[in-house]
């Protein structure tokens, strides 16, 4: 009796021994869970309710942006991502790496044209400067469209870092000790250096005293502008020097009644003060910090937002497709893995392969906005496929229904309506993107070329010349060349009125052959035409960056450039290396090899181009 007893409790005690035993090994797998306030999703391994401390701080910083900016635009023209991870390792698998290894991080922004992330340590104790400070120029992408410099957009996106709020008061633009510190330590930039800073200067690329000095005073002059009211004024300097190119100096003179050597001296003492104001406001009455919605992950699911991030990374990107592979062994339906191979085929130009995984996503999850984005950026692309621009523009008005400031799928649908024939639909959706996303010059230089092909000539020019001036080179160069065309088009326009004129009309190939299609194709039905006025080259002037592997100069004066780039080798000609525009080298030279570049090219065939210009990086 005492035997056949015992039995059933060995049994129990066994079991028991067995529970526990796995427990420690159960418990060693963090559980993952995915907060959703109204404007944000946070996925996380530290647990709900700092998962729901993330989302309420980037739902008050939205919310005093918002206040503080009168009808400012909130939403992000990018989709993004926020992560949480529980400790500095789990940070240090997504971080990028410096000879090899992962660089120390507390939090950091990555950028991408479908898909942003913001990563986060939640074992320190704030973690929040350096992605508030991304952030805040995230929204400055989304509301400023005006040319600007480097040092206000650093100096804004110090000065709204600083955020803090609490149940009643909203307290904006506290100056961080760190700021202060290295400044007094190192030093200040004289002002008239500081203002010429542009986003290709060594100061702002190397890493070093000098950079950080930069950041430092440049956070430091917008609190003094602040503190000054003085904000104002920013928009007759920047008029003056961006708009009617007045020297710096000349135009900091005019617009704050000092020069930049008296400046200086005031700044010293604004500094050495220390007395320094911050703004506050009531806590916004719009944030809401009940009602969040929380759902677990699965590893699968939380493995894919890992793989989602390396694949946008420049150090992770050749881990992405082995991961999500792996990810759909154990889960074969997993949809964000079947649209990440997708993708990564996509750039790899293998369109069958990534239409069969975009289809799998779409019937696994179809309200998954960046699926049917992709599907149609993979009808766009492939060249070698009858597009069907009504299907395009099915699958683009899906994503943007479900992600209505999605700005490149309104870009995109730009495209797709070109390619229809309808081109006031296409301006109207270039426009909407350009609105979410202003300071966007892709976007920009995209509208200007679709208002050429729409016969809106002077919009297009004004466009044009807006660009020519603006900070970044290559950009500069192309919308110059593109002015001098859309110039002399309309000069030939004009002598022409008179005629009657036939037009060619040619549909976009693929992304970017938004151009001068219709515009540069007219033709005098009557007269003479070789005594025609010389219309340019109209095929379109596109972007690349990649590492220029070889050079070879045998066909002088020519040269064939061998560039890999994300999505495939290309190989590119230079027409006449004497006369080449070349930027970030005195001349173009046939011994360049490994060295990373930006090349604006006209394409001329499969993964082939003719060389516009090309700048060393």
């Amino acid at each position: 009796m005492s035997t056949s007893a015992s039995r059933p409790c060995l049994q129990l005690l066994l079991l028991l021994s067995v529970c526990f035993s796995l427990a420690p090994r159960a418990s060693a797998e963090p559980l993952w869970v995915e907060v959703k306030s109204p404007h944000f999703s946070v996925v996380t391994d530290a647990g709900e309710r700092r998962g729901r401390d993330v989302a309420i701080r980037f739902e008050q910083m939205r919310a005093v942006f918002g206040a503080l900016m009168i009808k400012a635009n909130v939403n992000l023209p990018v989709p993004l991502q926020i992560v949480a991870f529980r400790n500095g390792k789990e940070l240090r698998q997504v971080v990028p790496l410096w000879h090899g290894k992962p660089i120390q991080a507390a939090g950091l922004f990555q950028g991408g044209e479908d898909r942003s992330f913001i990563m986060l340590d939640m074992s320190i104790e704030n973690p929040w400067t350096v992605v508030f400070h991304e952030y805040a120029h995230q929204l400055l992408n989304g509301n400023l469209g005006a040319p600007v410099d480097p040092w206000f957009d650093e100096g804004f996106a110090e000065y709204f870092s600083s955020i803090e709020v609490d149940g009643k008061q909203a307290r904006i633009g506290k100056v961080p000790q760190d700021e202060y510190d290295v400044l007094r330590q190192q030093g200040t930039m004289k002002i008239a250096d500081l203002l010429k800073v542009q986003h290709n200067s060594a100061v702002y690329n190397e890493s070093g005293d000098h950079r950080t000095v930069f950041y430092a005073q440049s956070g430091m002059l917008m609190h003094y502008l602040y503190d000054n009211n003085l904000i104002p004024k920013l928009a007759t300097y920047f008029s003056l020097k961006i708009d009617q190119s007045v020297p710096v100096e000349e135009a900091f003179q005019q617009t704050f009644g000092m020069n930049a050597a008296q400046f200086d001296k005031t700044f010293h003492g604004y500094l050495s003060s220390g007395q320094y104001k911050y703004f506050a406001m009531p806590t916004p009455a719009d944030i809401v910090e009940k009602g969040y919605s929380v759902r677990p992950l699965a590893a699968s699911d939380s493995s894919a937002v890992i793989a989602d991030i390396h694949l946008h990374s420049l150090d992770y990107h050749d881990k992405a497709a082995a991961e999500f592979e792996a990810i759909l062994k154990q889960d074969p339906n997993n949809a964000a893995a079947e649209r990440g191979l997708g993708y990564i085929y996509l750039r790899a130009r293998k369109f069958s392969e990534a239409q069969e995984y975009f289809q799998r996503a779409a019937k696994t999850n179809s309200t998954d906005s960046r699926v049917h984005y992709y599907s149609a950026l993979l009808m766009n692309q492939d060249s070698g496929a009858h597009v069907d621009a009504s299907e395009m523009t099915r699958e683009l008005e899906t994503a943007i229904a479900l992600d209505p400031t999605f700005a490149d799928a309104y870009m995109l649908l730009g495209y797709a309506s070109v390619r229809s024939g309808d081109m006031p639909k296409a301006v109207a959706s270039m426009v909407k993107a350009v609105n979410l996303s202003p300071r966007n010059l892709n976007y920009r230089f995209n509208l200007a070329q679709t208002y050429m092909s729409n016969r809106q000539v002077d919009e297009g020019i004004a466009i044009f010349r807006a660009l020519s001036k603006c900070s970044e080179p290559m950009m500069a160069q192309r919308a110059q060349d593109s002015l001098t065309q859309a110039e002399q088009f309309k000069t030939a326009m004009q002598a022409r009125s008179a005629a009657p004129v036939i037009i060619r009309r040619e549909a976009p190939n693929s992304v970017g052959d938004a151009v001068l299609t219709e515009s540069m194709r007219v033709e005098k039905a009557v007269g003479n035409q070789d005594s025609h006025p010389a219309v340019p080259d109209p095929t379109p002037i596109k972007f690349l960056k990649g590492m220029l592997r070889t050079v070879d100069c045998s066909s002088s004066p020519s040269a064939t450039l061998t560039v890999d780039s994300a999505k495939a080798t290309w190989t590119m000609t230079v027409r006449d290396t004497k006369h080449a525009l070349v930027l970030g080298a005195d001349a173009f030279s046939c011994d360049w090899k490994k060295q990373k570049v930006a090349i604006n090219y006209r394409e001329s065939g499969e993964a082939t181009g003719i060389v516009v210009s090309i700048e060393l990086q």
